[in-house]
C-alpha cells in the first residue's frame, strides 16, 4: 500500500562541510554552486514538485547565511531547527525535530547530491512504493555504475522483496544511499536528542526486514568534495543540464 507524497520533508543541512574546504571556508555546503544553483536548492526544487508543502531545514555551520538563503523561497513553508549549539548528525537532527514532524511519513533528504535530468520523479517512486506496514524507512539508492562522485565501495545490497542489507565484510555492494527517504517519524520518538547517526536506526530495522530500497532510474551526481563539484560542473556541461 503506498502512501500520497509526503507533505513534510527534514532537510540535513547542518553540516560543517570539511571535505569542500577551501570552498567552504565562508560559504555553507548546502549553498555551494553546481552550475549557478545552489546544492540546496537543486533538492528542494524537486521535491516542491512532487508536492512537499514543507520543510523542516537543520542549521548549524554559517547558519545565518542558510537561513537567509531559504528566507527568499515563497514556494515552500521553511521552518528552521536550530542546531548552532551541536552538530547533531543525521540521527540526532531528527530527534531534535521530532515536534515538528508530525505523525504521517515524512521525506528526509541530504543536500550534497541530486539526480539528472532533474525532476520530481524520484520523490514520486518513493511515496509510490512506501508501505508503513511493510517498512518503517525506505531509501533511494543509486546503481554505482550510474553515479558520479561516488568513490565508495558501495553500501547495500537489494533482496527481491525490496528489503536491503548492508555491505558488511563483502568487498562491493552494487548500490550507493541517494541522500533521499521517507521514513516513519515513530522511529525517532524518545531518541536522545545527542549526536549519533541514522545508521543506527537503520541497522536496528535491518534483521526485522523494515529497512527497504527503490532504485532510482537516473544518474545520481554525489558533490562531496572540490573535485566531485569539478566533475559534477563538467558533467551537466556535456549532458544539458
Amino acid at each position: 500500500m503506498s502512501v500520497p507524497v509526503p507533505h513534510t520533508a527534514m532537510v540535513l543541512a547542518a553540516g560543517l562541510g570539511t571535505r569542500m574546504r577551501p570552498l567552504t571556508d565562508n560559504c555553507p555546503k548546502p549553498l555551494i554552486e553546481v552550475r549557478e544553483k545552489p546544492l540546496i536548492d537543486r533538492m528542494l526544487d524537486p521535491l516542491v514538485a512532487a508536492g512537499v508543502k514543507r520543510a523542516i531545514v537543520n542549521v548549524h555551520y554559517l547558519a545565518d547565511q542558510v537561513e537567509a538563503h531559504l528566507n527568499a523561497r515563497t514556494d515552500i513553508e521553511i521552518i528552521i531547527s536550530d542546531e548552532r549549539g551541536e552538530v547533531l548528525e543525521t540521527g540526532g537532527a531528527l530527534a531534535k525535530a521530532r515536534s515538528l514532524l508530525g505523525d504521517d511519513p515524512i521525506i528526509v533528504a541530504n543536500t550534497d547530491a541530486f539526480w539528472e535530468p532533474t525532476g520530481p520523479e524520484p520523490v514520486l517512486a518513493l511515496a509510490d512504493t512506501f508501505d508503513p506496514a511493510a517498512m518503517d524507512a525506505l531509501l533511494l539508492v543509486a546503481d554505482t555504475g550510474r553515479a558520479l562522485g561516488f568513490n565508495g565501495a558501495g553500501d547495500f545490497f537489494l533482496h527481491e522483496d525490496g528489503a536491503m542489507t548492508r555491505r558488511g565484510d563483502a568487498a562491493t555492494a552494487p548500490y550507493a544511499y541517494c541522500g533521499l527517504r521517507i521514513i516513519r517519524p515513530q522511529l525517532y520518538d524518545n531518541a536522545p536528542i545527542e549526536r549519533f547517526s541514522a545508521l543506527k536506526v537503520w541497522d536496528r530495522l535491518i534483521p526485522q526486514r523494515r529497512l527497504h530500497g527503490v532504485v532510482l532510474e537516473r544518474f545520481w551526481l554525489h558533490v562531496g568534495d572540490p573535485q566531485a563539484l569539478k566533475d559534477a560542473e563538467m558533467w551537466l556541461t556535456c549532458h544539458g543540464g
